[in-house]
Order: C-alpha cells, then structure tokens, then sequence
C-alpha cells in the first residue's frame, strides 16, 4: 500500500478544527525555525488532559490514522480512541495527510506544558502555530541520541548561533 503524499496542512487544518493543544516538533519545527533539513513527517506533542485526548482521537480518525512501523501490518486492529492516546506516550501513524506522529513526553521534556511554555507562535498557511523552540528542539534532538539527530543538531547549533548573534 502506497503512503499518501505530505501534506502537514491538511494534518493542521483537521487539528484545529478538532481544538486539539498541540506543539509542533521534530524536523519540520526545525524546517519552520530556519534549518535546512528537509522532512517528510509532522511530529507532534499533545497535551494529556482527557478532553484534548478526546479531540485528538477524533481528528486521528478524521484523518484515517493507521498505526505504522517496523512489523506493523496495515491491518492490524487498533482502537483509536482517547484511553488508547492515555495508555501510550509515542505513536506513529500513517494519515490521508502522509506520517504523522504523536508524543506525549518527547525524549528531554516532561510533555506538552514544558513545550508550550517556550514554544514560538508561526503562521503557516493562515494558521496560527505553536512550534518548539530551537533549544527545546535542541534538548530534544540531545536527549533521543539518535544517529539522525546528532547529524541534525550540527544544523540546530549553527541556527542557535546564528539568530543568536546580535547585528
């Protein structure tokens, strides 16, 4: 089975219009913020409270999630409701808007009110967009200690030091 296209805006647009609380983080937040690496997923956190797992539940299945990974097959049953988004912290989904995933407590952070607190408002196709800052993008990258990451960190340095820089 063929993924869909990338499409982040679609992903948004179905969260907004769930009210879902949301930072955006990973790869395309450091697209957003000014590095050059190019991503093809949206990474998410999301806040835990029962009423924005409710949202989230629903703007998943809006946007026709499906579980993905190493092993997972396209058909395995997945009840994607608010108590499932409670029990786990990290989910990877295929959505009609390409991969989309959603972290509870990113590696580095403790959760959405830690992000949030020092997130960046963007506007990003006429949304307004909560998105990590650099440092916090930073500490995430730090504590994940993934191959990828440490490539990726050198860029989130350099941009760091860049806008860091008085004129």
């Amino acid at each position: 089975m063929s993924e869909p296209d990338f499409d982040p805006f679609l992903a948004f647009r179905v969260l907004f219009r769930n009210g879902v609380s949301f930072v955006v983080i990973g790869g395309y937040a450091a697209s957003v913020l000014g590095s050059p690496v190019v991503t093809g997923d949206l990474d998410i956190c999301y806040a835990r409270d029962a009423d924005n797992l409710e949202r989230l539940a629903a703007a998943l299945r809006e946007l026709g999630a499906r579980l993905r990974g190493p092993g997972v097959p396209d058909d395995l049953p997945f009840q994607l409701d608010a108590r499932t988004l409670q029990l786990g912290n990290s989910f990877a989904f295929t959505t009609s808007g390409g991969r989309l995933d959603a972290l509870a407590t990113p590696s580095g952070t403790a959760g959405f009110r830690d992000l949030e607190a020092g997130a960046v408002t963007v506007t990003i196709d006429d949304m307004t967009v909560r998105v990590a800052n650099l440092d916090d993008l930073i500490r995430m990258k730090v504590a994940s200690d993934r191959t990828k990451d440490r490539e990726h960190l050198e860029w989130l340095r350099a941009l760091r030091q860049e806008t860091s820089d008085p004129d």
